[in-house]
């Protein structure tokens, strides 16, 4: 494998992982060229390079990774001279990988499964409502709960540790699903989350990437190429993708 080949994203912009990625590949400067499909359209090749059918996944000449924390830091690792994705002591790189972590589990199971999967994704995917109960418990238990947590972690001002870094993408990545879904955190009951959020939100990777993920909405996905080429999206000349979704174990 040659690192200087390309490298390929196979995941939609919508996803926050794979916006993690994406965000963490912009920081370091690296180009790179997407298949923007969903889990639900992969076809064999696509559960042959991620057998769990989840997204992103990272392709580089002879090298295929499907789990967006092994990519974050294959990219750190593989592009050490680059902006750096981690702190400098062992204390802090433990402490943002949990964030990370945290992120990725338990942002991920109520911002993506309970609220902008049943809002967003069933609705347009499945052609049928979400789980308005797992909606409701989203809203009054589980962000809460997690916005409480995050309220003691997250700086007044700035970043987590200095500059922009792992920790603080993998957090912002789930609030814009959030804001898609419709929600928008409470600046007076968790002013440093929604500090944090809106710093994150307006930083200048993750506004470009916001381009991509608009062009991708009120478009067909048979359309969804084409609108993303018209912003300037770099996409692979072929596609994982099937025409129709398919049902199975998949993960945003």
């Amino acid at each position: 494998m040659s690192e200087t080949a390309e490298v390929t994203i196979v995941g939609s912009y919508v996803s926050p992982y794979v916006r993690k990625v994406l965000a963490c590949l912009m920081l370091k400067g690296i180009e790179f060229e997407i298949d923007p499909i969903t889990p639900f359209y992969g076809n064999e090749e696509f559960t042959r390079l991620s057998p769990l059918r989840r997204i992103p996944v990272l392709i580089q000449g002879d090298l295929a990774l499907s789990d967006s924390s092994v990519i974050c830091a294959w990219i750190e690792e593989a592009y050490p001279d680059r902006h750096p994705l981690l702190p400098a002591t062992p204390a802090d790189r433990a402490r943002a990988r949990w964030l990370e972590e945290f992120a990725d589990t338990r942002m991920g199971d109520v911002f993506i499964w309970d609220l902008f999967y049943q809002k967003v994704v069933h609705p347009i995917v499945w052609h049928e409502p979400g789980d308005a109960a797992r909606i409701e418990d989203a809203l009054n238990v589980g962000i809460p709960s997690v916005l409480d947590y995050l309220e003691g972690e997250l700086p007044q001002d700035g970043f987590i540790f200095g500059e922009v870094g792992l920790a603080d993408v993998a957090i912002a990545s789930f609030f814009r699903n959030a804001q898609y879904a419709g929600y928008e955190v409470d600046a007076q009951r968790w002013p440093r989350a929604a500090g944090f959020v809106s710093r994150m939100l307006s930083h200048p990777v993750f506004e470009r990437l916001a381009e991509f993920e608009r062009a991708q909405f009120g478009v067909k996905p048979a359309e969804r190429r084409a609108a993303l080429e018209a912003v300037g999206a770099r996409l692979t000349e072929t596609t994982y993708g099937l025409p129709e979704p398919q049902k199975g174990t998949m993960r945003l």
